[in-house]
């Protein structure tokens, strides 16, 4: 009875929103108490309903009501808390909705500590002892609490299922293998989970391995990384180390320009003033003569005019005439003209070294070449949205079906001028970039060439044309022939109506299939790809001199 007195005092000091033991108990206007934090949490949702009211007998409130300690009830806790009895143990809990409850508990129910698959029912621990205790029990199977155990039970004949049929690959009962799944391989459906027991941890073998050997290569994985990152970062230390040496020798070399240049010009300068002075001295001379002249000229008296004038001396050499050779003014044009050859080779020698440089950067590949598709559903995963650019389409040719497919026309269209707009061959380049991996879908009829270039190519005059030149590839499918920079290629046979293209531009692969039923290859380039990539269709609308229809359509996969 003592006992029994004690869990009536558990229940009692509970809070019925958490239905655990009070913490921090408070009372409201009602006379209940719950737990401080649950009292407010209920209240706060309240809050937004302006409607207060208590959580156990729903006595409404005109406000939110205020807390009261209970004084009593956390000494009484606090009690418990020291005698060890202030909550049941785990297994004895009250079940709460995500719980699983004992099937023989009536009222509150606690929380199964097990489950009999035997027995259909879930028991808590005290309804459980008869399994532990009774030789009854003995062959029943515990496991841990499960919602589940309807689920052993037939529908046809409301029997445990225990059994399993191997030729329809499911659970039936007894009455099962010698009703609907007579004369079936059947065993029982603890002989299958043995043998599939073994299988599964055979798999469990296989996978541990497996992420053992995945997290080695993640570590070496990490290895690399700090490897790469060390060697990136030497490398762009050494390389600014190295520009800036070369920067310095160019402000060193304009320096010393400067300097010559300028003595240059006090050298001149000198001289020229030194030629100054002399002819200053030779004007101020002849002036005094020319005085005296006129002196003499203006004498009226014969005689003295004649007594004078033998006086006079003659001019020298240097009074007749000037001595002075002065080139035509050049200043310092050569050397500007030098310095800009100068300019145009460091010029030609950066562009050259950068796209050097950019190759090598391109070849730094930690990571082994993943295998390329073989199916065609293998391709599709990299298939890519490609649609055709108004700006660079010929003017006989019409776009159609969201800028997908391109059909050549006998009349000119009055497009607008636009620098990307291709003049002389009848071509159109996609809108989108490709790298990476992509793969696209053409279908053709007439004379197509399917066509992939660098956005850089010519747009106007013959060498335009997709394969007349080094930075586009292109399958003629009309004649069946790969061309790049004016070389043809004869392909092993004519492409389908439907030409796949594959590329894997890291890897520097570029491919051309036959789409049927299977997949064919026509051809594959290897090269290494500077730049990135564009789609492009070459649609003839004259062959020999007969005018024809050609189309090709970029086709929409799934």
């Amino acid at each position: 009875m003592a006992q029994k007195g004690v869990e009536l005092d558990q229940e009692t000091i509970s809070c019925s929103i958490c239905l655990d033991l009070l913490k921090d108990p408070v009372t409201i206007p009602c006379g209940h108490s719950y737990c401080m934090n649950c009292i407010k949490s209920h209240f706060d949702e309240e809050d937004k309903k302006k409607i207060h009211s208590c959580p156990e007998c729903r006595q409404l409130f005109p406000s939110r009501p205020v807390l009261v300690k209970s004084t009593m009830l956390a000494v009484l806790v606090e009690q418990l808390k020291k005698t060890g009895l202030q909550a049941a143990p785990a297994d004895h809990c009250y079940a709460g909705p995500e719980d699983v409850a004992c099937d023989v508990c009536t009222g509150r129910k606690l929380k199964a500590l097990k489950s009999c698959l035997f027995c259909l029912a879930s028991y808590c621990e005290k309804h459980l002892e008869p399994h532990y205790k009774s030789p009854t029990f003995k062959q029943h199977k515990l496991v841990d609490p499960s919602k589940k155990l309807q689920e052993n039970i037939c529908s046809c004949h409301g029997e445990v299922m225990k059994m399993f049929c191997r030729t329809d690959q499911q659970s039936i009962c007894y009455l099962c293998s010698v009703d609907e799944h007579k004369g079936h391989d059947t065993v029982s459906a603890a002989a299958e989970r043995t043998e599939r027991q073994r299988e599964v941890e055979v798999r469990r073998q296989n996978i541990q391995q497996m992420i053992q050997d995945k997290e080695k290569d993640v570590k070496l994985l990490q290895q690399e990384l700090k490897a790469i990152a060390h060697s990136a970062d030497k490398t762009v230390k050494d390389s600014q180390k190295m520009f800036t040496e070369m920067i310095r020798l160019l402000q060193k070399s304009s320096s010393d320009v400067e300097k010559q240049v300028r003595s240059q010009q006090e050298t001149e300068k000198s001289r020229v003033k030194e030629v100054q002075k002399k002819l200053q001295q030779e004007i101020t001379e002849l002036k005094r003569e020319d005085a005296e002249l006129k002196q003499l000229s203006d004498t009226e008296d014969h005689n003295q005019f004649l007594h004078n004038y033998p006086s006079l001396s003659p001019l020298s050499q240097s009074t007749r005439s000037s001595s002075i050779n002065i080139r035509p003014l050049r200043n310092f044009e050569d050397v500007k003209a030098a310095v800009t050859e100068l300019r145009k080779i460091l010029q030609d020698i950066l562009r050259e070294t950068r796209t050097n440089i950019s190759k090598t950067v391109t070849e730094v590949d930690v990571l082994l070449p993943q295998p390329g598709p073989k199916t065609r559903d293998e391709f599709l995963k990299y298939s890519c949205e490609i649609t055709l650019d108004p700006n660079t389409i010929h003017r006989r040719l019409v776009l159609t079906e969201r800028n997908r497919k391109v059909t050549s026309v006998k009349q000119q269209q009055s497009y607008p001028d636009h620098p990307d707009r291709f003049t002389d061959c009848s071509q159109v380049l996609s809108r989108e970039s490709l790298t990476g991996r992509c793969y696209w879908e053409v279908e053709w009829r007439g004379r197509v060439d399917v066509a992939v270039t660098y956005k850089n190519i010519s747009r106007a005059r013959k060498e335009s044309g997709f394969g007349r030149n080094d930075k586009s590839w292109t399958l003629d499918c009309s004649s069946s022939t790969i061309c790049y920079n004016n070389i043809q290629t004869p392909i092993s046979a004519p492409p389908s109506s439907t030409v796949g293209v594959y590329l894997d531009h890291r890897e520097g692969t570029l491919s051309f299939y036959s789409v049927s039923e299977t997949m064919t290859l026509l051809h594959r380039v290897q090269t290494t790809f500077t730049q990135p990539l564009y789609a492009g269709l070459r649609i003839a609308a004259w062959f020999g001199g007969w005018s024809i229809e050609s189309s090709a359509e970029l086709v929409k996969v799934k």
